[in-house]
């Protein structure tokens, strides 16, 4: 039984549960995957949206521009990588030209700051690496990167030293209402009670909707395939700011990035599916995004790609962020559609939905919330006598298990052990970046794997990629006489 249920631990839900976390409130976080971060919010362009993009007055709007002012007191209070690094979009059309200062005007209305239209010698002295038709750029100061992974968990970790339970591998299957006016709500590991929902469910946000509202009020989330390549640290500078070419109806485009991490990132593709778990890449999608993307930035170094992925977005028809309490379904909230600029607006989200619901609920905020955490350790941030200590103390951050990220066995130990810690390989990558190297874990899944035996006692048969039943290990092929091998 709790005062509020939050389906889905994606970077809405979870930013939802640390602006509960501040009131004196019983919540719980329910997640159908194995970790937090396991959708949307952890496939994107890892983008901090200046707002100049979405339509003025909305809602998407509004919540970009509040996101994107709340990042930098966030990130700090929470150890979460982020650079304002700016934001270009380019255009190599001259009867275009009057599109940017559409969009520069639309930014004003929304309150983007900083904002100026670049001629084309401003925007090739800013990046030499633009195509060579470029004819002029909006430049957006307040644009930024960030680490998707470290945002998501972040909010989640905080949340829950603040008294949030999350309840993993729990996938709702229905929800009624009864007649105390109680939420019940029926999962796969049996059945949750609360006074308040929040649906928050990403690109099943849709589904969750329909099982509560009525005829007139359905409504049809479409899974929009994003496909990116990141390429190596060597070149990451390629481009210092975000670019991106003049939107469409279907986005705003193929942009080229660097990482908060090093890395340079290309993509999104958008491409509207069916299936809500298709995350596959296709050869179509990634020459797709080669070719948009070589049409604003020359020289792009693509045999330098380490690997290629795919996410998903919750798009609706409107375009638009639908929050709000749902139609006929008294104390059920929709935090649905959130497709981009979620990540940006993440903050502002949780900011909302916290407010509405301390409102309808009369919270009183907690004496003792705790506003700070701080992230896994990072050596390479130590002078070499900060790391020789160290290493003298905890022998462990000598014993380097990822080669190409220069990832210590002490860090994996505090991805583990740190509150809501890594059960799985992609949980441990997703917390200090094992695995995210050139050899995209080829040579550390194993001491990882061993790692995650002996610290949480799992066989090596139940240690997974990514939970469900993405098995390391299928079966032992051999064992002898006094034990296994």
């Amino acid at each position: 039984m709790y005062d509020v249920i939050i389906i889905g631990a994606g970077v809405s839900g979870s930013a939802i549960a640390r602006e509960l976390s501040r009131y004196e409130a019983n919540v719980c976080v329910l997640e159908k995957c194995e970790d937090v971060c396991e959708g949307t919010s952890k496939a994107n362009s890892a983008i901090v949206h200046a707002g100049f993009d979405a339509a003025a007055g909305s809602l998407m709007a509004k919540l970009n521009v509040r996101g994107n002012e709340m990042m930098d007191d966030l990130c700090r209070d929470l150890d979460i990588p982020f650079k304002r690094n700016g934001s270009m979009v380019v255009c190599i059309h001259k009867e275009a030209l009057p599109g940017l200062q559409d969009l520069y005007d639309r930014g004003i209305k929304n309150g983007v700051k900083g904002m100026k239209i670049l001629s084309r010698e401003e925007a090739l002295e800013m990046e030499p690496n633009l195509s060579d038709n470029v004819e002029g750029a909006l430049y957006a100061p307040t644009g930024g990167i960030i680490c998707p992974f470290k945002l998501c968990i972040a909010m989640a970790e905080n949340a829950n030293v603040n008294g949030v339970d999350f309840r993993f591998n729990t996938k709702v299957e229905d929800i009624k209402k009864s007649e105390d006016g109680l939420w019940h709500i029926r999962t796969n590991n049996g059945e949750y009670v609360s006074r308040y929902v929040v649906n928050a469910a990403g690109v099943y946000s849709g589904v969750i909707h329909n099982m509560v509202s009525e005829d007139d009020d359905k409504i049809e989330i479409i899974p929009r395939r994003g496909d990116y390549c990141l390429l190596d640290k060597e070149v990451g500078n390629h481009v210092s700011h975000t670019i991106f070419p003049q939107p469409t109806n279907l986005g705003k485009g193929v942009l080229v990035s660097p990482t908060v991490h090093g890395n340079l990132i290309v993509g999104p593709t958008a491409i509207d599916i069916d299936d809500k778990e298709g995350t596959n890449t296709t050869a179509e999608g990634i020459n797709d995004l080669i070719a948009k993307a070589n049409d604003h930035v020359k020289n792009l170094p693509m045999r330098k790609v380490i690997t290629s992925f795919a996410g998903l977005r919750a798009h609706e028809a409107r375009h638009e962020f639908i929050i709000g309490e749902v139609k006929g379904a008294k104390n059920f909230i929709d935090c649905a559609a959130i497709e981009s600029p979620g990540l940006t607006s993440s903050p502002a989200i949780g900011e909302m939905v916290g407010n509405m619901l301390k409102d309808m609920m009369g919270l009183t905020p907690k004496a003792n919330w705790i506003s700070k955490r701080k992230d896994v350790m990072n050596p390479e941030n130590l002078s070499i006598e900060e790391r020789n200590e160290l290493i003298k103390k905890n022998p462990a951050y000598g014993n380097i298990i990822c080669r190409c990220e220069s990832i210590s066995e002490g860090e994996i130990l505090d991805a583990i052990h740190r509150p809501l810690g890594a059960r799985s390989l992609d949980g441990v990558k997703r917390r200090t970046r094992a695995g995210m190297g050139r050899c995209q874990a080829g040579f550390c899944s194993p001491k990882t794997m061993e790692i995650l035996h002996r610290e949480l006692g799992l066989d090596y048969e139940e240690i997974t990629k990514s939970g469900g039943r993405s098995n390391i290990v299928i079966e032992r092929t051999k064992n002898q006489k006094g034990g296994e091998q």
